[in-house]
């Protein structure tokens, strides 16, 4: 196959978890290039993601690698079988990478669980209310870049209304709730959209209220994304100079044990609910 220009997010993944399989076997590029009848330039190219390979070659290369997973095989064929570019490719030249990895991930996330202190999580803005966050990033966007964030971010909800949805878990704090984004009228109407979304059977809503226990503070959002198996997990971290992925066991180890411990803490969905609409009524 010939040289991607570009890579998505992916098909580095598959790469990355084809040399993990290899290294786990002990098997040198060189080896593995003469085992899979191709060159040691080859092996790297496909565990670098700028080439693709086939569902075939990755189980074969996963027989060379005495790889006995079966789930995690097949899903990495699932994977080496996508050709297709997808809707957030439209973004590519008006848009962070990060962004556009979070969209590629939503999509083909077996279920997801974010958590957000100080924001509504993305999937559950409204148009005014993701505007009005747009508004006060710095530096300041220029109107068109606030507009095709906005439009990113509500294509991006569609994931949760499709045919066969994925599960949805927010793990909110109080304090996110009351922040007034574009002001009271804004803020109202965005948390009636809150109570109406926690009402879908795939969607839960926790909500840690201010007299809470303590928790394990994150200075940044998470969004947790599930694989078809647990290797193929991902996290995404909303930070201030943009989005980092991690994948790696033992990160996601550890924000799986974090999204634990804030759920275990935080209102159950009925009372979420009610709290939510309390604030509401105040405003």
């Amino acid at each position: 196959m010939p040289v991607r220009k570009s890579s998505t997010s992916r098909q580095l993944r598959l790469g990355s978890e084809l040399r993990k399989l290899r290294e786990a076997a002990g098997t040198s590029s060189t080896e593995a290039g003469r085992l899979l009848g191709t060159s040691q330039a080859q092996i790297s190219n496909i565990e670098t993601g700028r080439v693709g390979v086939s569902g075939d070659r990755v189980r074969a290369m996963a027989s060379n690698y005495h790889c006995t997973d079966e789930a995690l095989v097949e899903a990495l064929v699932v994977m080496a079988g996508e050709r297709r570019r997808g809707w957030w490719d439209h973004y590519q030249d008006l848009l962070p990478v990060s962004l556009l990895d979070l969209a590629e991930a939503e999509h083909h996330a077996a279920a997801l669980r974010v958590t957000q202190v100080i924001t509504v999580p993305g999937l559950l803005q409204t148009p005014e209310h993701a505007r009005a966050i747009f508004r006060e990033f710095v530096p300041t966007l220029k109107p068109h870049e606030v507009e095709h964030r906005v439009s990113h971010r509500i294509k991006r909800q569609e994931v949760l209304f499709r045919e066969d949805p994925p599960s949805y878990t927010a793990i909110i704090h109080e304090a996110a709730l009351r922040m007034q984004f574009g002001g009271p009228e804004t803020a109202a109407a965005q948390l009636a959209h809150l109570v109406a979304m926690s009402e879908h059977p795939h969607i839960t809503l926790a909500v840690i209220p201010f007299d809470g226990t303590s928790f394990p503070v994150s200075g940044h959002g998470v969004d947790y994304l599930y694989g078809p198996v647990p290797q193929l997990d991902t996290v995404q971290l909303d930070t201030g100079h943009g989005g980092d992925t991690l994948d790696a066991a033992p990160q996601l180890e550890r924000y799986r044990l974090m999204l634990d411990r804030m759920q275990d803490i935080a209102l159950a969905p009925a009372p979420s609910r009610d709290l939510i609409s309390r604030i509401a009524h105040a405003l």
